[in-house]
C-alpha cells in the first residue's frame, strides 16, 4: 500500500506541474500508458494470492481513477489557458470598418449576352446550348454544307486530331452555333422558337477578327412562318437593344447553305463626326445574315419541310458589342487588361431589362 501511496503522491504532483498539453501527455504515458507504472503493478495483481488481491485491486483502481481524473481536470485548465491566451493574441475589434476590396466588372461580352437573351425571351424565344466540339456532320452536313465548301479547309476550320487507323471524320471546334440549332430541332421538334449564343472558332485573326469569338443565332419554326416576321423579329431586336425608336433594316440577297433564301441584313445609320448613330443618316452597316431554313437543315433536324417552315439568323455578339458600346479593337476582348475591363466593364447590378438593353 505504501507503494501506492508514493504512485498517488508521485504523479499527482507532475499532472500539477505540467505546463502544457504535451508534457501532459507524458504524464499520462508514464503513469497510465501500455508501459506505465500503474499499468505494470494493475499486471501485477495476477501473481497475488487472493487475499492481497482483495486489497490491492480496489486500491489500484482507485489510483487509476484518481489519476485519470485529474489528468483530464488539467487537460481542461491548460485547454482553457491555451484559448484565452489565444483570444488575447487575436483579438479584434469588430467596430472598426472591413478592409476595402477592389470590385470587379462584367465583361461587355457577358453584358450583351444577357441584353440579348433578355430581348428575344421577351419575344418567346428560350436558349439553346450545345457542345463547343462538334462532329463534321453537325457542323458541316447536317446543315447543307457541301464538302468542297472553303469553310471546310484546314485554312479556316479547327480540326482535331485522330489517330492514324481512325478513318472518321474528325471532330472540329464549331465554327458557328448552327449546331445547336439542329439539337435543339431533333430533342424539342416543332414548333420551336431558340436562340444559340456561344463561343465559335476560326483560324482568323486581325482588328476585326479572332481565333475564338462569340455568336448567337436564332432559329423559328412554325406552319406558316415569312420573310416578313423575321423582318419584324430583327427590327424588333435591334430597336430595343440600340435603344432607338426608329430602325431601318436593308435586306440584300446572298447565299448560305443553310437557308434559301438567304439575306444580308444592314442598318441605317450615320458616322457624323466619327460617331455611330443608328437609325439615321445615309449610310448602312452589315450587321447579320438571315434567311428562311433550308429544307435539308429541317430534314437534319427530324422536321417534315413539307409541314413545317421557319426563319434562322445569326451575328457576330463580339460585334455588336463594339457597335453599340464604341469599342474600337476586337482584339481588347480577350487581353485581360485590367484597364480595359475597368472603362468599359459593367457593375455587377446592371443587369437588363426584359424588353431592352441598359444605357451606360
Amino acid at each position: 500500500m505504501d507503494a501506492i501511496a508514493e504512485l498517488r503522491g508521485k504523479y499527482l504532483e507532475q499532472v500539477a506541474k505540467a505546463v502544457d498539453i504535451n508534457g501532459l501527455e507524458g504524464v499520462r504515458l508514464a503513469a497510465l500508458g501500455k508501459k506505465g507504472e500503474i499499468s505494470a503493478k494493475m499486471r501485477e495483481l495476477g501473481q497475488m494470492s487472493a487475499e492481497d488481491r482483495l486489497i490491492a485491486g480496489p486500491a489500484l483502481n482507485g489510483l487509476k481513477s484518481e489519476i485519470d481524473a485529474a489528468l483530464k481536470a488539467r487537460r481542461a485548465a491548460l485547454e482553457d489557458a491555451e484559448l484565452d491566451a489565444r483570444l488575447q493574441g487575436e483579438w479584434l475589434d469588430v467596430t472598426l470598418p472591413g478592409r476595402p476590396r477592389p470590385q470587379g466588372t462584367i465583361h461587355p461580352i457577358s453584358q450583351v449576352m444577357e441584353e440579348l437573351t433578355a430581348i428575344f425571351a421577351d419575344m418567346g424565344f428560350s436558349v439553346a446550348e450545345g457542345p463547343q466540339i462538334e462532329s463534321d456532320w453537325y457542323n458541316f452536313d447536317a446543315l447543307n454544307i457541301a464538302p468542297e465548301h472553303p469553310s471546310r479547309q484546314e485554312m479556316d476550320t479547327f480540326y482535331m486530331h485522330r489517330a492514324a487507323d481512325d478513318h472518321r471524320p474528325p471532330h472540329v471546334l464549331r465554327t458557328h452555333t448552327s449546331p445547336v440549332q439542329i439539337r435543339a430541332m431533333q430533342t424539342q421538334g416543332a414548333p420551336i422558337r431558340v436562340i444559340a449564343p456561344g463561343r465559335v472558332y476560326r483560324m482568323d485573326m486581325d482588328q476585326t477578327h479572332t481565333p475564338m469569338f462569340h455568336q448567337v443565332e436564332g432559329l423559328a419554326i412554325d406552319r406558316d412562318i415569312t420573310m416578313a416576321q423575321l423582318k419584324w423579329t430583327l427590327e424588333e431586336f435591334c430597336r430595343a437593344f440600340f435603344e432607338v425608336e426608329e430602325v431601318e433594316l436593308r435586306f440584300r440577297a446572298s447565299h448560305f447553305p443553310f437557308t434559301e433564301p438567304s439575306a444580308e441584313v444592314d442598318i441605317r445609320c450615320s458616322w457624323e463626326g466619327g460617331q455611330l448613330k443608328i437609325g439615321e443618316g445615309n449610310d448602312w452597316l452589315e450587321i447579320l445574315g438571315s434567311g428562311m431554313v433550308h429544307p435539308h437543315v429541317l430534314r437534319s433536324g427530324g422536321i417534315d419541310p413539307e409541314k413545317w417552315q421557319g426563319f434562322a439568323f445569326g451575328m457576330g455578339i463580339d460585334r455588336i458589342a463594339m457597335l453599340k458600346y464604341g469599342i474600337p479593337d476586337l482584339r481588347a476582348f480577350f487581353e485581360s487588361d485590367l484597364r480595359w475591363l475597368r472603362h468599359y466593364g459593367f457593375a455587377a447590378l446592371d443587369q437588363p431589362g426584359l424588353a431592352a438593353g441598359l444605357s451606360r
